[in-house]
């Protein structure tokens, strides 16, 4: 025992050598860090709020809808104010102004952002509603509601992009990565994405910050909506880099549009795995030119090519 006591002493005593670099790894803040679990349970609090009758609170013992809302409004506000708190800190403007101050600024922060629930509802309510008319294998809206990771993607989307328009650092980001971390999704909480949106199957999907996406839009797993070139790093910040998807598009797996110029028109149709850098005006279809196959039965019988003839209906099949 003696022994291992020297060895984590002398190893404690190296890791804090290694501290003492320098680097951005070794900062240690000395205010608050946000807290990771709180902004997750405000996400869990929030869509409870969202879908009233759908994810109860079974902790409190008398349930009336006045009553529910009420308190988790109140566990939000509070615990939504002391993480603005925290991270204002992160802007240089808050970098040395007094508590008093912070603490004013997150609360008219956090009772804005609580006044655009109504809103957020309304978006959700159409995205409950796409994701019903888009898929046929939907039961009801309720399965919708309590299981399809797309629909818990965008939901927190929309909380996290209030908060992205408010200013606030750090919390929205947080927000979007949780749910991609259990869904596979990423947006980030800049995108703009407008109502009846379905996102079906999900996974692999990636919408870049300055993304703006129309009305009825219908996305399938594997697709990107992303920047055409990463190599500028920050001095391409504040800058338009990812695609406009403009209302009614379809855009089917593995699809890459890219590019802050490039726009996808009105009821146009993205077949599977295009890759598209360029504007597309309304109403094409767009899609890979004919794929070859090749069948190798065994060794008996010579590889087989042919052609996939992508018709009308290819588009469709998922």
């Amino acid at each position: 025992m003696h022994k291992l006591e020297n060895e984590i002493s002398k190893l404690t005593a190296d890791i804090l050598s290694d501290y003492e670099a320098g680097r951005d790894i070794d900062n240690i803040n000395t205010f608050d860090q946000p807290k990771k679990d709180v902004i997750i349970e405000i996400i869990n609090k929030l869509r409870n709020i969202i879908f009233p009758g759908f994810f109860k609170n079974g902790t409190y013992r008398i349930y009336t809808v006045r009553n529910n809302t009420t308190m988790l409004l109140e566990d939000v506000l509070f615990n939504l104010i002391r993480q603005i708190s925290i991270v204002l800190r992160y802007k240089p403007e808050f970098e040395n102004r007094d508590e008093a101050d912070i603490s004013d600024e997150a609360e008219r922060l956090a009772i804005s952002f609580l006044a655009t629930i109504p809103k957020i509802r309304e978006y959700v309510d159409t995205d409950v509603q796409a994701a019903f008319d888009g898929d046929p294998a939907a039961f009801n809206k309720d399965e919708i509601i309590f299981s399809y990771p797309g629909l818990f993607a965008v939901m927190v989307n929309r909380i996290a992009h209030e908060l992205y328009l408010l200013n606030i650092p750090l919390i929205p980001r947080i927000m979007t990565e949780y749910a991609h971390s259990i869904t596979g999704i990423d947006i980030h909480p800049g995108a703009q994405i407008g109502k009846y949106f379905f996102i079906d199957h999900g996974t692999g999907i990636v919408i870049g910050e300055t993304t703006v996406i129309g009305d009825n839009v219908k996305i399938y797993q594997g697709v990107t909506l992303g920047a055409l070139s990463t190599r500028g790093g920050q001095k391409l910040k504040s800058q338009k880099r990812h695609p406009t998807i403009e209302d009614n598009v379809t855009i089917y797996s593995g699809a890459s549009i890219l590019g802050g110029e490039t726009v996808v028109g009105k009821n146009v149709v993205v077949g599977g795995n295009a890759f598209i850098t360029k504007s597309i005006p309304d109403g094409a279809k767009v899609s890979i030119k004919n794929q070859e196959l090749r069948y190798n039965y065994d060794t008996a019988n010579p590889i087989q090519r042919a052609e996939l003839e992508q018709d009308e209906s290819w588009f469709y099949v998922i």
